[in-house]
């Protein structure tokens, strides 16, 4: 398997990592807050109290962080080196001495996934449409879920012809130099800006009211960062609800939240259940 690093120096792939380095620093306090309040609310529990997390792809390994604030025993991987450390920048300051895993690896490697066993939890926000290979990488997700146990995952949106104009955009972005990447961000921005609604798009842009950098938005997310992440964010997958649903059902899952963009752009956000509930599924 390539590494992240030469498929970034290739511009096959964004410098995630990088981004989320950036961010990590910003992690508060209420950044944490919203994060949990985000697990609590899409798995509809109080607390995760004896049970196993996995966080597929941690990214700033923010909602690892969350997961064990909230009681349970967490793993974490990314493919990406400064994602990982990032995490353990994250682990160190809010929960040293925690038995805390974190690894580096790849959804894609067929041995990692073989030797990590299965959790009540499975993680994945916004990731496995950049791995290169969503299917692949969901279907190895689905595998890693213990009887009666939750997969919570995002998948990008498809808009058809706007989906395919932003892949170009990404690839664009990753085989660029600082100049042209800083052209296609403000071009982003001003497009954005005139397809969104006014709510939605409030949301999603950088606030000139306050430092976009410190204003917790969603989940506990950075609307700067988030921003790059979506211009440069390549590899690119995107995928209708209904082929998520039809897919993870065909592996023995029933859907039990679901959080849509309205069909416009973001992610749809599911949370499915495994059948077979047992004694180390979710109450």
């Amino acid at each position: 398997m390539v590494s992240s690093q030469a498929e970034i120096r290739s511009g096959d792939r964004f410098a995630f990592g990088s981004n989320w380095r950036a961010f990590v620093g910003l992690v508060d306090e209420a950044r944490i807050g919203v994060a949990v309040d985000s697990l609590v609310t899409a798995l509809g529990v109080a607390d995760l109290q004896g049970r196993t997390f996995l966080d597929i792809g941690c990214g700033s390994g923010l909602f690892s962080l969350a997961a064990h604030r909230l009681g349970a025993r967490v793993r974490s991987f990314d493919f990406d080196p400064d994602s990982v450390a990032a995490t353990l920048e994250l682990r160190a300051r809010f929960a040293p001495g925690s038995d805390w895993i974190i690894d580096q690896g790849s959804i894609l490697d067929d041995q990692l996934v073989g030797e990590l066993g299965r959790f009540d939890v499975v993680y994945s926000w916004g990731v496995l449409h950049h791995t290169g290979d969503l299917w692949g990488g969901l279907k190895a997700a689905t595998r890693l879920v213990a009887p009666g146990g939750m997969l919570y995952i995002s998948i990008y949106n498809d808009q058809g012809f706007e989906s395919r104009m932003w892949r170009r955009v990404k690839r664009r972005y990753n085989t660029s130099g600082p100049l042209m990447r800083r052209m296609l961000i403000a071009g982003s921005v001003t497009y954005i800006a005139q397809r969104q609604p006014l709510p939605k798009l409030l949301r999603l842009l950088p606030s000139r009211r306050v430092a976009p950098a410190r204003s917790p938005r969603a989940r506990g997310m950075s609307r700067k960062h988030d921003l790059i992440d979506w211009v440069g964010g390549y590899p690119f997958e995107v995928a209708k609800p209904e082929e998520v649903f039809t897919f993870v059902r065909g592996h023995g899952y029933e859907l039990r939240h679901l959080k849509t963009c309205a069909g416009g752009l973001g992610c749809n956000e599911y949370v499915f259940e495994r059948g077979g509930r047992g004694s180390d599924g979710l109450a």
